[in-house]
């Protein structure tokens, strides 16, 4: 018998693979340094996401890492409508 996935958590299991690609690849600025998406809890009207991120060589540095993230968060939501072609992305909170 198939497992049941509800919508949100699929939606959220893509969105996690499409960020961290984009993250690593699109996103130049200097302060992201070495992160990984960990978890994407969307909410169930598919208009919230919260982005869990670890960072791997500064663990200090956390907050710069956000606010990078947080000023990003527009550019990765339009490239996450545009590979997903979703018609409303959620918005990222990181």
């Amino acid at each position: 018998m198939a497992r049941e996935f509800s919508r949100s958590r699929r939606v959220g299991e893509q969105i996690q693979r499409e960020l961290a690609e984009l993250i690593q690849r699109e996103v130049k600025d200097p302060r992201v340094g070495m992160v990984t998406v960990s978890a994407v809890d969307v909410s169930r009207d598919l208009a919230h996401a919260r982005v869990f991120v670890s960072r791997f060589d500064d663990s200090e540095k956390i907050e710069e890492t956000l606010e990078a993230l947080r000023h990003a968060g527009g550019f990765l939501r339009r490239e996450l409508g545009r590979r997903m072609k979703m018609r409303m992305v959620p918005e990222l909170r990181f």
